[in-house]
């Protein structure tokens, strides 16, 4: 069994996080008996966020009566004093819980500081002083502001993508959290679904002590991988090496990692799919992807409105209306056969 100390925060649990993001997909008896098996299997540590629907609900219902021996993250994505506190009541409330073990701050295009305009972290300070948070971390995916929080002192714990697509600039972070003793939760670390082989993006991790990935599970084949990954933990081999450098040959680039944060659309275009479709449908079954209904979410692609709103909002800079160009023509001659 491998362990990971997440920095100051002193919390030690198994190189397994259970992301939660997924299992607001499913109902709750099937949520809860996903998570009890996570749990019975040795898993500690689970991640969710205000944002992610119910999922804070069914973490609330699986561990009502085992709430001591998990460790529970959760985030806000307020932007005001108001909106922390009543973010805060409501995630301990579904959580049926009196206190959060780290709450973060959910992506926030600035790095909240004690005195600021929003009021953000003075909230979290006073209710870290009246026990409902213990430890006060930060999510992002902008570089330039996981730095800020790293070099600011003021935070626990970064959660950031970190995976094996990744390259110096996360290194970089991952170093700063290293020398200030944050804990690091790798947010993606199969990349929203790109990454396929589950033991090499283990073994990725494993080279790195002090990183928690959080494995976003919704199905219980799932979660037998990773489970198995608690007694018997894959270590780099010459296999597993091919496989990340076969990955990264076809992914690194400009692709879109699906985070969302580009959506809503105004025209209605579920960007965070339909504009990763060509390698959507290159490393999972095509099938799936070419059914009508996904025939109709790519065509509304063409009722892009060229606002640019989503190119502004992307955290990876990307040109983010010629990516859905892109995956558009490519999926139109796939679903003519001109391509596979």
């Amino acid at each position: 069994m491998t362990n990971v100390r997440l920095g100051k925060t002193g919390i030690t649990v198994n190189k397994n996080g259970f992301g939660a993001l997924p299992i607001q997909r499913v109902p709750m008896n099937e949520a809860v008996r996903l998570l009890h098996k996570a749990f019975d299997g040795g898993i500690r540590f689970y991640d969710t966020a205000r944002m992610y629907t119910d999922s804070e609900e069914k973490l609330g219902q699986a561990f009502l009566d085992r709430r001591n021996q998990v460790f529970i993250s959760s985030k806000t994505g307020a932007s005001t004093a108001e909106g922390f506190w009543k973010d805060l009541d409501t995630t301990l409330t579904n959580l049926k819980t009196d206190h959060l073990d780290i709450y973060q701050f959910h992506n926030p295009a600035f790095c909240p500081k004690p005195g600021d305009e929003s009021g953000l972290y003075d909230a979290a300070l006073e209710a870290k002083k009246k026990g409902m948070i213990l430890h006060i971390g930060i999510t992002n995916h902008r570089l330039n502001v996981a730095q800020e929080a790293i070099d600011s002192g003021l935070y626990e714990t970064l959660q950031f993508p970190f995976c094996y697509l990744s390259g110096e600039p996360e290194l970089k972070l991952l170093e700063g959290c290293k020398k200030k003793d944050m804990g690091f939760l790798s947010m993606k670390a199969l990349s929203g679904g790109l990454i396929t082989n589950a033991a090499a993006a283990y073994a990725f991790q494993a080279q790195f002590p002090e990183t928690l990935p959080l494995w976003g599970i919704q199905r219980a084949a799932e979660l037998d991988q990773f489970l198995s990954f608690v007694s018997d933990p894959p270590s780099m081999n010459e296999e597993l090496s091919a496989v990340i450098e076969k990955d990264r040959s076809e992914l690194l680039g400009d692709f879109c990692r699906g985070c969302g944060y580009c959506m809503p659309c105004a025209a209605g275009i579920e960007i965070n799919n339909c504009a990763r479709m060509s390698l959507l449908l290159r490393r999972a079954p095509s099938a799936g992807y070419l059914t009508p209904e996904w025939q109709e979410k790519m065509r509304k692609i063409e009722d892009c409105k060229h606002c640019n709103s989503c190119r502004k909002k992307c955290p990876y800079g990307l040109d983010t209306p010629e990516l859905l160009k892109k995956n558009y023509e490519d999926y139109k001659e796939i679903l003519n056969g001109k391509k596979f």
